[in-house]
């Protein structure tokens, strides 16, 4: 099978140690400029794996690449292999629209429709094809149930979203990726713009997610990447390109790094 058809695609089980996405070999280049080349890197299933580095080293662009967000940049060119078990995410022919709805993703700043609470949950459903009222009843209050939203919006769900506090914010948006019914979240450094205590509550949320999702986290905040991931990569900038220089278990990469930019990082010496 060459083409992925996300339509019919089921959530399947797998091993713990199985890569559920798969990059071998992944450049991508956006016109003269090389954000990161020759990542070799594999996206564990139920697993919350980090994505850290400095500034400029190619891990949101990354991130991008796996719900192919990078298709709607102009001059963006993906190259090698990206794959979801025997499916081919980089195929010309993918629908793209189906493959988003399995692989959500929270960007860095809250950004909710201008729309009501209700509506920017309504929005992706009807979107989406779901436009019984009951099923987005019941898939509302489930996702607003899951980050912790529901008793405190239930009452004012035809509030505009915009009057809400920024961590409310980026749980609904957080919500507004689980009523799909995802199988994977992108995370895009989802507590940089939130206060410490919204930032605290979003990491008990993405600690609750282990298991039930495949999330992928890119975060400048080590010591969160050391409490939340199971596996965490490291990208660094090699010549004006981003490299992965080391992945495995997040213990290892924190206590025993291989390579010795990896060890600086991680110290504070460098980065």
């Amino acid at each position: 099978m060459t083409a992925l058809d996300f339509s019919t695609h089921q959530k399947t089980d797998r091993p713990a140690t199985a890569a559920l996405i798969q990059a071998h070999d992944l450049s991508l280049r956006y016109g003269n400029k090389t954000a990161f080349a020759a990542v070799d890197l594999g996206i564990r299933a139920g697993e919350i794996t980090a994505i850290v580095g400095p500034s400029g080293c190619g891990k949101s662009s990354f991130l991008m690449c796996l719900n192919r967000l990078t298709d709607l940049v102009p001059e963006a060119e993906v190259t090698g292999q990206l794959r979801w078990g025997d499916w081919d995410l980089l195929h010309p022919k993918l629908d793209t629209t189906c493959l988003r709805r399995r692989v959500g993703m929270i960007l860095q700043k809250p950004n909710p429709f201008p729309l009501s609470i209700w509506k920017n949950l309504t929005f992706p459903l009807a979107e989406h094809g779901i436009k019984r009222k009951a099923d987005q009843q019941q898939r509302i209050e489930q996702a607003l149930q899951e980050v912790g939203l529901w008793d405190e919006v239930k009452d004012r769900l035809k509030d505009s979203a915009l009057q809400l506090s920024g961590g409310q914010q980026q749980r609904l948006c957080l919500a507004r990726a689980l009523v799909l019914q995802p199988e994977v979240l992108l995370m895009d450094e989802p507590c940089s713009a939130l206060d410490p205590i919204s930032s605290r509550r979003v990491e008990e949320l993405v600690q609750e997610m282990r298991g039930r999702y495949t999330v992928a986290i890119v975060t400048h905040n080590l010591a969160q990447a050391k409490r939340l991931a199971d596996r965490t990569a490291v990208f660094w900038n090699e010549a004006g390109t981003g490299h992965v220089i080391e992945a495995g278990p997040t213990q290892q990469i924190f206590d025993q790094p291989h390579h010795p930019l990896t060890r600086d990082y991680v110290s504070g010496i460098q980065g």
